[in-house]
């Protein structure tokens, strides 16, 4: 199934915005592992250092006011005794509430036990001390001292133990966001890459078959009606290729029936314009009795009209043969030099009369190419003919031949009024036709150029034009070799 061209742009949209989604939702469960990470080491390992301190701080002030009270045997010291106690127990029954390993678990219970046997001690003697009692007080005093360094060492432990597991899970931390980082880079990456992709892919299915309706359109301005548009997606753009298609068709048919209606046209005119034109050359000839001079001037206009519509019929013909390709070329090899020099002798008594200054600058080495003498004859006549039609008074005319890579270049160039910018790519067309004010008034037909180019390309050339208003004018057609 064709997709349409909504269909497509939602489609990408959608992956793509599923491709964003899931690199945002793999960010954000990475962001949320660091969190719980943090926050244990901030509910646990952090927590247990700061009951540590607190443990040491309680059992500490315990030692103090236990050894006040044992030399003053002041009761306020046994109650602050008590009250740091109590802080004490609390500090261990929060700091057991935390601990969640195994090893922090067995010095937590270490800690009891050598807390137990000191509180047992102590209590002990105060029941001598308050009972004014003989007891072995050094004996008491070095086991008291023996229990707290141990007490010490263990809380201390258990204090590097806390900061291990700190450390590790740092260094855990440190190394799952460098995998995460590398990891998000990757796939952001990916998702890159594939979002150009999607949108290249999507962007060159809907561009290409407009590229090649605009080429096709072009084709069309330059008059070739073949529709040959195979396009199938989208399906907008189908539909489109098929209604152009359709189009193209029925330009054909409309450019085929006029050619057609030309051609009989000319046809059936070319007939009777050869009899006016022979009657009205008899009547000159005095063969129906003598004639005026006033009907002379008369029969003399009347026979340049002729003349001229013979002609016009004539281009009609052959244009329309050309276009349907109904056109027969002789192809011989030959050279263009004496095509060149005959063209000019023929149009010399025009040259002549108007004192246009011509040059000619043929290669001696010009290669010979393949033609139709006739027709490229036709050609130069065209090319040649309104170069001096347009050029003033005085005025110059070069027609050039030279070799190039693969073919041979003539140009024809005047320096007449001229072609406008816009004017310069339509000037072969079919009844495209410049007349400049001023003194360059020239009837035509319109049709010298079209046929010139359908020479041209019939022998496999290309034909141009290169002109600026008052700057004159330059034709050049390449040949092939």
């Amino acid at each position: 199934m064709r997709l349409s061209i909504f269909s497509r742009l939602v489609s990408g949209y959608l992956l793509i915005f599923f491709l964003i989604v899931a690199v945002s939702v793999y960010a954000f469960w990475q962001v949320r592992q660091f969190k719980k990470v943090t926050q244990h080491i901030l509910d646990v390992d952090t927590r247990i250092i700061d009951l540590e301190e607190k443990l040491s701080e309680a059992f500490l002030s315990q030692v103090r006011f236990e050894r006040k009270f044992i030399v003053t045997k002041d009761a306020a010291f046994y109650n602050q005794f008590a009250s740091s106690r109590d802080e004490f127990n609390k500090y261990l029954e929060e700091i057991s509430g935390v601990a969640d390993t195994s090893a922090k678990r067995t010095s937590l219970s270490k800690i009891k036990e050598f807390y137990g046997r000191y509180q047992s001690l102590v209590e002990k003697e105060v029941e001598f001390v308050k009972a004014n009692q003989s007891y072995p007080q050094q004996w008491y005093e070095r086991e008291r001292e023996k229990i707290v360094d141990d007490f010490m060492e263990e809380l201390e432990g258990l204090e590097l133990l806390s900061r291990q597991d700190t450390n590790r899970e740092i260094k855990a931390l440190g190394s799952a966001a460098a995998s995460a980082r590398n990891v998000l880079m990757i796939i952001s990456g990916i998702a890159l890459v594939l979002v150009l992709a999607i949108s290249y892919v999507i962007t060159k299915s809907i561009t290409n078959p407009l590229d090649v309706l605009r080429n096709k359109t072009k084709e069309i301005a330059d008059g070739n009606f073949n529709c040959d548009l195979p396009v199938s997606s989208p399906p907008e753009v189908s539909e489109l290729a098929a209604a152009f298609n359709s189009m193209c068709n029925k330009l054909r048919e409309i450019d085929k029936i006029k050619s057609e209606f030309f051609s009989m046209m000319s046809h059936e005119l070319r007939t009777p314009l050869t009899s006016i034109k022979e009657g009205t050359a008899l009547v000159r000839e005095g063969i129906a009795g003598p004639i005026t001079e006033k009907q002379g001037r008369l029969l003399n206009i009347i026979a340049e009209e002729s003349h001229r519509l013979i002609d016009l019929v004539n281009s009609l013909l052959d244009l329309s043969k050309m276009e349907a390709g109904m056109m027969v070329f002789h192809v011989e090899k030959g050279s263009l030099a004496p095509l060149i020099d005959r063209a000019l002798m023929e149009i010399g008594p025009l040259v002549e009369s108007r004192k246009i200054n011509i040059e000619t600058k043929i290669d001696p080495a010009l290669p010979m190419v393949k033609m139709d003498n006739e027709r490229i004859l036709q050609l130069l006549r065209n090319l040649v003919g309104n170069a001096v039609k347009f050029t003033s008074a005085g005025g110059f005319v070069g027609i050039s031949a030279r070799p190039i890579e693969g073919g041979v270049e003539v140009s024809v160039a005047d320096t007449g009024p001229g072609i406008p910018k816009e004017k310069v790519q339509t000037i072969f067309d079919k009844f495209q036709q410049i007349t400049p004010a001023g003194p360059y008034q020239v009837k035509g037909t319109g049709l010298g150029l079209a046929i010139a180019k359908h020479i041209v390309v019939s022998h496999g050339g290309r034909i141009w034009a290169e002109s600026e208003l008052g700057q004159g004018s330059r034709f050049i057609f390449v040949l092939p070799v």
